[in-house]
């Protein structure tokens, strides 16, 4: 039986158009056959997922869609190299192939960037139609599957060809995550420990006081974890939709670590493991300026080492190709890169006002 532990929503309601949408969280829920067949009742539905991710759920979830009048599964490469417009073509291809209309339903079965991708075929087919976010990776569940930014990687950087389409359910199943290895699991921690860092210092206490407990995967304090770091994102994603203020602070490490990423190439490391290694760049900065205390910055990086996530760049890598990169980054206003650092633990700023020499300097540390 499905055992929903947690239900948020995302507001984003207004008089003239409500897009506010659930987050359900628990486990068993990928096979609820109950909820799936509501939500895809009179619908054609597009399954999009990836060959590491369809050989452990597809099955699972077609056999809970029941009987589809119309129905499209479309298998991906897995990986980060992957997350480019030829697969967006791909998924919008089989989709016109088989004759979808509008109100067929999108389902990403997947990890961020299946959940990216899918999103953005869902935003670009006839001009808007529905997806379902069903994340199976823990950095998934708890950042990109909320929020609505979808789109693809680009040669000249991370997510720079995309548009802002909100799911119109997201379903996390706590189960997907016993499936995940060990590299995987620790980068979405990274992404967890954020939310406290830019948000919540009680739960950033919470976080390194239950690092064990989160390391053994105990479902009760994934589901905690889960559903604080799913509330806070959509308190800020309800504040400021499109990033035109505070939504910013959720990015913080990300601007390092999306440089990292396009250094190395995409796929070297994870995602999550270029943010861990940004947000420890972006503690010793916002250290180095008076705002945050050494302990917090220390207490990071333990988290991070015992969990196996790097704590500083990749060899080789200077704070002159790191400026270089990020001088690409969308976060760039006014030909100047935004940085995110924090005033103090549980608040993020966003500054202008940070220079080569002081990110040589911590980057040395």
């Amino acid at each position: 039986m499905p055992d929903v532990m947690h239900t948020l929503k995302v507001d984003l309601g207004s008089r003239t158009d409500d897009r506010s949408y659930p987050i359900y969280i628990g486990r068993g829920l990928l096979s609820d056959s109950a909820h799936w067949q509501t939500l895809v009742e009179h619908r054609g539905v597009v399954l999009v997922t990836d060959n590491h991710v369809a050989p452990l759920y597809a099955e699972q979830l077609k056999a809970a869609l029941g009987p589809i009048s119309l129905m499209t599964e479309v298998v991906l490469p897995a990986g980060e190299a992957q997350k480019n417009m030829a697969s967006v073509q791909q998924i919008l291809d089989a989709s016109l192939e088989d004759r979808h209309e509008r109100q067929s339903l999108f389902i990403a079965l997947g990890g961020g960037v299946v959940g990216d991708m899918t999103g953005f075929a869902a935003a670009c087919f006839m001009r808007g139609a529905d997806f379902v976010q069903v994340p199976t990776t823990l950095l998934a569940q708890v950042d990109s599957s909320v929020g609505g930014k979808t789109g693809v990687n680009h040669a000249m950087g991370k997510n720079l060809v995309g548009a802002f389409h909100q799911p119109i359910q997201v379903l996390i199943d706590l189960d997907t995550l016993q499936t995940l290895s060990e590299r995987e699991f620790a980068a979405g921690l990274a992404e967890v420990i954020k939310y406290g860092l830019i948000r919540d210092a009680a739960f950033f206490d919470w976080l390194i006081g239950h690092v064990g407990e989160l390391k053994a995967r105990d479902s009760g304090a994934l589901a905690h974890a889960i559903e604080r770091s799913c509330r806070i994102k959509a308190g800020v994603v309800a504040e400021d939709e499109r990033e035109g203020g505070v939504r910013a602070h959720l990015n913080f490490g990300h601007t390092f670590g999306h440089a990292i990423e396009r250094i190395q190439g995409y796929g070297e490391w994870l995602h999550g493991e270029a943010v861990a290694a940004g947000m420890v760049i972006a503690s010793r900065l916002s250290a180095s300026r008076g705002t945050l205390e050494a302990s917090a910055v220390e207490q990071l990086i333990e988290f991070n080492e015992t969990l196996g996530l790097p704590t500083s760049l990749p060899a080789g890598i200077s704070s002159a190709q790191l400026l270089s990169a990020m001088g690409s980054d969308k976060k760039v206003a006014a030909g100047k890169v935004r940085y995110i650092l924090l005033s103090a633990l549980g608040e993020a700023i966003v500054t202008e006002r940070v220079t080569e020499d002081d990110i040589a300097r911590v980057i040395t540390a």
